[in-house]
């Protein structure tokens, strides 16, 4: 599998800058690949700069962020000047992407909702919403863009707020290059089943990007994956293999008191181990199991390999 840790794991940490965070992932063991915030960690920074740091290492992708301009909205805020921005900001982010080697642009649309009765025109903000990942995804139809929803937070209803929702604006925006990110956190706060929406995805051939972590429901609680809702995470790894995922796993976990190369190496072993456990149960067993609808012998099952 190929696997990449959160850059600000480490920055937040307070000792490290992007460099150093880079040269850290360089060194650990079974990080593969490279992930970047835009603009967050490309501010200050030449790119000429940033590549020679990356050196012989991969990069899966670039993600975009919006601060506190755009907390009216992104591509649906109602003042034109900032919605352009909001696109023109996701453009560079894919000029970005290709100009470290990386291949997906994954948009969070972290203001784009809503927080009152009568606040917005849904049918207007939908519309708007369509159009500008459209504009994004010809401009950079070379790369794949992913849409990673959150049903809440920091707004208390997202335009984006479910796997439905987000195949459904798929549909409409009508470009090949466009799919999801899915992160199991966001999954969780939607009462989202993680498997059931990886497999609805997956089977469209729209699942452009995995963000692994783990928590409460409640919350973003960014935990170590699979240390609260193990069953659910084995069953997602699971459907990973059934589906053949061969992107990047990125581990969005946040290791505010936990060491970070600890942190993200605990993401990467439970990650493994669960992959491990299932090629020795054997797909098929599990399949077998699957097929008789059965809560009880699903429960014995599950049961009898974590006891193995």
């Amino acid at each position: 599998m190929k696997f990449a840790g959160r850059m600000n794991s480490f920055i937040f940490k307070g000792k490290y800058d992007l460099f150093s965070t880079i040269e850290k992932y360089r060194s650990m063991d079974d990080v593969t690949h490279l992930e970047f915030n835009y603009p967050e960690h490309f501010e200050g920074h030449k790119i000429e700069r940033i590549r020679e740091a990356i050196g012989d290492m991969k990069v899966n992708g670039v993600a975009t962020r919006f601060k506190a301009p755009f907390v009216a909205g992104e591509f649906t805020n109602t003042d034109e000047t900032v919605r352009a921005e909001a696109i023109k900001l996701c453009k560079e982010a894919v000029d970005a992407c290709r100009a470290i080697g990386g291949s997906v642009v994954t948009i969070w649309q972290a203001y784009d909702g809503y927080d009152y009765p009568f606040q917005i025109d849904y049918e207007k903000a939908w519309g708007q919403m369509i159009e500008a990942f459209r504009e994004i995804a010809d401009y950079g139809k070379d790369l794949k863009i992913s849409i990673e929803y959150k049903p809440f937070e920091p707004r208390n209803y997202t335009m984006l707020d479910g796997i439905g929702t987000v195949l459904l604006a798929i549909k409409e925006i009508g470009r090949e290059n466009v799919g999801v990110t899915l992160d199991f956190c966001h999954m969780l706060m939607k009462h989202d089943n993680p498997s059931y929406s990886m497999v609805l995805a997956a089977k469209e051939h729209r699942l452009f990007g995995l963000h692994l972590n783990d928590g409460y429901c409640a919350m973003d609680s960014g935990l170590i994956f699979g240390s609260v809702n193990l069953p659910q995470s084995i069953e997602l790894v699971y459907y990973l293999k059934k589906y053949q995922y061969d992107g990047v796993v990125f581990f969005d976990s946040f290791p505010v008191r936990e060491g970070a190369e600890e942190e993200v190496a605990a993401n990467i072993k439970t990650f493994q181990k669960i992959w491990n456990l299932i090629d020795t149960v054997g797909m098929e067993k599990v399949e077998e199991v699957i097929s008789r609808n059965d809560g009880v012998a699903s429960q014995q099952f599950l049961i009898d390999i974590l006891a193995s």
